[in-house]
């Protein structure tokens, strides 16, 4: 059994905090200036110079991305063959704890009712896999306001099939407009339960944005979700465009006979994602 100190995973945690906030992802840059050469709206361009400007701004100054730095959500794989001492939930919330103070990171955790802030961006939202193994694989992600709220779940008939989901998902982001601050990406969560789709959909942003599903028949499924999502012209912060969204993805499982649950949950154009693995 291997052992991992608590403020290894704290300042690890922490880390993880700041520098989705701060950095804008390789492939999220690249998608925009792709984007940005394609587009033939001037207006659209120059949303992709200024998100890029911003973007290089933030690198540069340490200040985030955007002032809405989100929930912190994060996707734990622990090694059955490996232990955090003091605590691992308690390590993690200690590290978004200490990530969201020192780096000056706007906290927006709240009491649902009362509408009290919490003041530490506390307690995460935190998904525990138990997998093979002795290391720690820890995931974050950023969650603002105006992207999660524009995700839905739905419980389609099997009858629906992919037609239904299609037209949901499009439905969904010719309702959320500008909202979730275009171009978004798109985590499909297709099968399992109620729940369940909620977190795959979720899981299904963590990937690379250029990366291509193992299964043909799904990668076929996301090209044809994204020209259609595109096709719609909401375009880049809803001003019009060719580029409304930056890439669709898809995550699966077995469901009930008579059940087809689905998720769609949207992010905005940061995509403010970061790993580690200890």
């Amino acid at each position: 059994m291997r052992t991992i100190e608590r403020d290894t995973v704290v300042d690890a945690v922490a880390k993880l905090c700041i520098d989705a906030n701060r950095y804008l992802p390789a492939d999220v840059r690249r998608a925009f200036e792709t984007a940005q050469a394609k587009e033939d709206n001037p207006v659209a361009k120059e949303v992709f110079r200024q998100l890029l400007e911003n973007a290089d701004l933030a690198e540069k100054s340490g200040l985030p991305l955007c002032q809405d730095t989100g929930l912190a959500v994060l996707f734990v794989e622990v090694g059955e063959e490996v232990a955090v001492n003091g605590g691992l939930r308690d390590a993690i919330n200690e590290g978004v704890r200490k990530g969201y103070a020192d780096g000056f990171l706007r906290k927006s955790s709240c009491d649902p009712m009362t509408r009290a802030n919490r003041g530490d961006n506390t307690p995460a939202i935190i998904h525990f896999d138990v997998v093979p193994g002795d290391t720690l694989k820890i995931s974050f992600m950023a969650k603002g306001g105006g992207s999660e709220n524009m995700s839905r779940v739905t419980m389609l008939a099997p009858s629906q099939g992919y037609e239904g989901i299609k037209d949901f998902i499009l439905d969904r982001v010719a309702e959320a407009g500008p909202n979730p601050c275009p171009p978004i990406l798109i985590g499909v969560g297709i099968g399992g339960t109620f729940e369940n789709a909620a977190i795959l959909s979720k899981k299904a942003l963590l990937r690379e944005l250029d990366d291509t599903h193992a299964d043909p028949e799904t990668a076929a499924k996301e090209k044809e979700l994204l020209q259609l999502v595109n096709d719609l012209g909401i375009g880049p912060m809803g001003l019009g465009g060719k580029t409304t969204c930056l890439a669709v993805k898809i995550a699966m499982a077995p469901v009930h006979i008579a059940s087809l649950p689905l998720a769609v949950n949207i992010q905005c154009h940061s995509a403010r994602h970061k790993e580690v693995t200890l």
